[in-house]
């Protein structure tokens, strides 16, 4: 890894030679040596990890995502053939696993069959099978097979809702100082958290986040009775609709010319008929087949950031 020799020292060191004892109910158990693992909330423990799994990765090319210790596989599956690349990487990452003497939970592998002409082979992960799931949270994200996200809207809107009430009942002071800081803390990250991911395909979802919004500025002292609009107006808020977009433009900016330029060139692709009356940096809208993909970020920001004054981009 081209590591100076004195940083590889330091390493070795500090987990060397590590001692840890238990202590229950004010007794204390003797030291032992500790001679696996690293202390739990370390910084230095994640990049050790992150060298560790290095090398974990796929013999044909197929798409393999790692954070942390969550691992993905991912391939297009539309033969027998290409079934059988996907399972020889899955045996290639047993093979890993057996060679490091690391062990895959295999009661939380799965499997997830995307569209619907899937001809959703089966799959195993060494002596085990793996079982097929319709939804499957990743990284606190529920994603659902046909890539709707409803079920990803109604568990937002629920916990949005279950914090809005404990506000509601825990705090008497309903003056907007008091409760708007407490909404944009504790209740809209809910709303918010890779909301460009999951941003709400149908109309009813979007309703379902923006009802969330509507009755946390009710809440507030003298706005029972206004208008929605010109509550958010009082209160200095915008809508989540607006607050999406916004994130949106934000996102795509990163990808073309902020810190996530390299994905970007594989996610988009600049216009070559570029006018003096655009930004400089218009992109091509991508044709499509499945009406799914309108909702994308890759398909759907495009017209957005197309429109935007040079100045700003």
């Amino acid at each position: 890894m081209g590591m100076n020799m004195k940083v590889v020292s330091w390493i070795r060191n500090w987990l060397k030679g590590r001692l840890q004892r238990v202590v229950l109910k004010g007794e204390l158990s003797g030291w032992k040596e500790v001679t696996s693992g690293v202390p739990q909330g370390s910084v230095l423990g994640p990049i050790l990890f992150n060298l560790f799994i290095t090398d974990l990765g796929t013999k044909s090319g197929n798409v393999l995502i790692k954070f942390a210790d969550d691992t993905k596989l991912g391939g297009i599956a539309n033969t027998e053939k290409d079934r059988d690349t996907i399972q020889e990487d899955l045996n290639h990452l047993v093979n890993w696993s057996n060679r490091n003497r690391m062990k895959y939970n295999s009661e939380k592998c799965k499997v997830m069959h995307l569209g619907i002409n899937n001809k959703n082979f089966g799959y195993t992960l060494g002596a085990h099978q793996l079982e097929a799931t319709e939804e499957e949270k990743d990284l606190g994200v529920l994603v659902d097979s046909r890539m709707t996200m409803s079920r990803q809207c109604d568990t937002a809107v629920k916990k949005a809702n279950a914090i809005l009430g404990c506000i509601r009942r825990g705090i008497s002071c309903k003056d907007k100082e008091v409760l708007v800081p407490l909404y944009k803390a504790l209740v809209r990250p809910h709303l918010e958290y890779c909301v460009q991911f999951w941003c709400p395909m149908f109309k009813k979802d979007e309703f379902k986040l923006e009802q969330v919004q509507r009755r946390a500025t009710r809440m507030i002292r003298g706005m029972e009775k206004l208008p929605y609009e010109r509550r958010l107006k009082e209160l200095g808020l915008f809508s989540l609709a607006k607050r999406r977009l916004r994130g949106d433009m934000l996102a795509l900016y990163k990808y073309i010319r902020g810190v996530n330029v390299r994905e970007g060139e594989e996610l988009f692709k600049f216009s070559t008929n570029v006018g003096t009356r655009t930004n400089g940096y218009k992109l091509d809208i991508r044709k499509f087949r499945l009406e799914i993909r309108r909702r994308f970020l890759t398909i759907r920001g495009v017209k957005f950031w197309n429109s935007l004054p040079r100045e700003v981009v």
